[in-house]
Parts: C-alpha cells; structure tokens; sequence
C-alpha cells in the first residue's frame, strides 16, 4: 500500500511464540506535514470564512490527526475533500478544531474570586454587561449567572455570550444538559462559596436537566470570531478562558487588545489558569486581582 503525501506509514513486527518466524505487520497512519494543515485552514478561510490561520499549530495538528483516525480516511485528499464539499461535515470539523473542555464553576476558586473581589465592586453600577468570549457549550456562563443572583445583581445584568461555532451555542441557549455531571457541579459550586441547593437551578427529567429562565432570559447568544469581529460593546466583566491557549502570541495580542478597547475603565478581565497579560502589549493597563487571573483595568 503506497504511503499517501503527507502521511508516514509504520510497520511494527511481532513474532509469535508459537510459529517462530511468523510475522504479523500492522499499518498506522500518523501525523499529516505542516503543508497539508496549511492547505485544510486556507480553504476554510478562502470558502467559508474561518480563519484559524494564527491558532497555535501543535493543537491544529493534533486535533485534525484525530479526526483522520476517528472517521477512518484513507488519504489526506478525501479528508480535503469532504471539507470542501461536504456540507454537515464542514460543521463536524468546525466543531473538532474549536472544541473546549469545559463545565460548571470550573475552577472553583476563580468563581470565589468573583464572589468577593469582583461582584462586590459591580454593585453601585446601574446596569452590569458581562461577555462570555468562547462560551462553548454555556456552562461556565450560566455558572455567572447563579453569582449574580446570589448577589443580588442578576436583575440589572446582561450577560453576552459568544462564540465561533454556532452549533455549541444552540446547546448553550437551550440550557439543557446531561444529568451526569451534576454532582461534580454541585461540588465545584459549594467550593466556589455557594451556600444554597445547586439543584433548586434546574429541573431534572430523565437524563438530562433544564435550568430556570430566570437565568436564560438574561444571557443573549451570539456567533462572534475573535480573530476577524470587533468590539460591540462596552463591558464591567469580560471572561475569555482557556480558549488564548490555542492561539499564537500575535493572535493573542490581538485578542486582548480587542478586551481593552471592550472594557470601561476600572472594569475586569479574567483569563484561563494558564493563560496572562504579563507578557502582552495591554499588561501595563491592568492590575492583578489578588492570586487567580483575574485583572482590573486602571489606565
């Protein structure tokens, strides 16, 4: 079988106790070139208008290897393909590059940071406009909006939440998740400094639940690219978390300078566990909120 451009094919040999010299040979495609990446992310970005030209490459890679591996493609050319030409898999695909693991009250000490460092400075403002920057599936936003009923601010709140890929901000709108993870959520809620029933935010049916629209009616849902779209809004609280980790240091930049000219002055920017401004064009604008990454814009 002749090794297709831009795949490398192994050979591993194994010889059984058995039959001394048998071999069996087993095949496995691994790895696409650099080219080959190049090609899938210009086509996005010339036919359909996705640019993921500047998301970190190793990531690209990886994620686009498993897609190869997971829907069985004999060639880099029919993956190309069915990209191009295929309209349901562009969204499969669209859907595996910009995937991110997320869940309720994730990071339970940064939603106690909230709690006591920022919620308490948005009280005196007449209205509150928080944007969730890569909100995925909506979890961690519907987790902002159980704080800021906790404190009394919901009622005066507009939480915005965005996201590249349409198909993860349907499930968000909906406010219907599986059942499963609700314990881990609760945990991670109580963790956080909620005190009161984590289920008495949602309705339980079979395997799955459906948050209240006390919170749902105050969250607007919209697709927004963080690489090309601009600001469109003033905001007192912006969240981008986990999602600069995929990007490289110019798209980075960029995207923080998009938050700064999106933040009112003495207003907030929270980022990822891993993620900073300390190495950023912006960093001398903002001041750190005592130890989790949240800063606050003084200049």
């Amino acid at each position: 079988m002749p090794a297709g451009r831009g795949y490398r094919l192994h050979c591993q040999t194994h010889r059984r106790r058995s039959a001394p010299g048998a071999a069996i040979a087993y095949l496995s495609v691994i790895m696409i070139e650099e080219e080959e990446v190049t090609l899938l992310l210009s086509d996005l970005l010339e036919l359909y208008g996705y640019d993921f030209t500047q998301y970190a490459r190793a990531s690209i890679k990886r994620r686009v290897n498993r897609l190869l591996t997971l829907d069985k493609f004999p060639s880099f050319a029919e993956l190309r393909y069915r990209v191009r030409n295929d309209a349901d898999y562009l969204k499969r695909f669209v859907e595996e590059l910009t995937v991110n693991v997320t869940e309720m009250f994730r990071d339970p000490s940064f939603y106690r940071a909230l709690r006591k460092e920022v919620l308490p400075a948005l009280t005196a403002k007449p209205f509150i406009r928080v944007w969730h920057a890569g909100c995925s599936t909506g979890e961690e936003v519907f987790s902002m909006a159980i704080l800021l009923k906790e404190a009394n601010l919901l009622h005066k709140s507009l939480l915005y939440a965005t996201d590249l890929n349409p198909e993860v901000l349907e499930v968000a709108r909906k406010g219907i998740f599986a059942l499963a993870p609700m314990r881990q959520y609760s945990e991670n809620y109580v963790l956080s400094g909620g005190t009161a029933d984590f289920s008495s935010y949602y309705t339980a049916q079979y395997d799955y639940v459906k948050f209240n629209e006390e919170l749902t009616r105050k969250m607007v849902f919209s697709t927004h690219n963080l690489v090309s779209d601009r600001s469109f809004n003033e905001f007192d609280l912006i969240l981008c978390r986990n999602v600069l980790i995929y990007f490289d240091k110019t798209l980075q930049d960029r995207v923080l300078t998009l938050f700064d000219e999106s933040l009112g002055m003495l207003s907030f920017l929270g980022l990822g566990s891993k993620e900073t401004l300390r190495f950023s064009s912006i960093r001398q604008k903002y001041k750190q909120v005592g130890s989790e990454k949240i800063w606050r814009k003084i200049e």
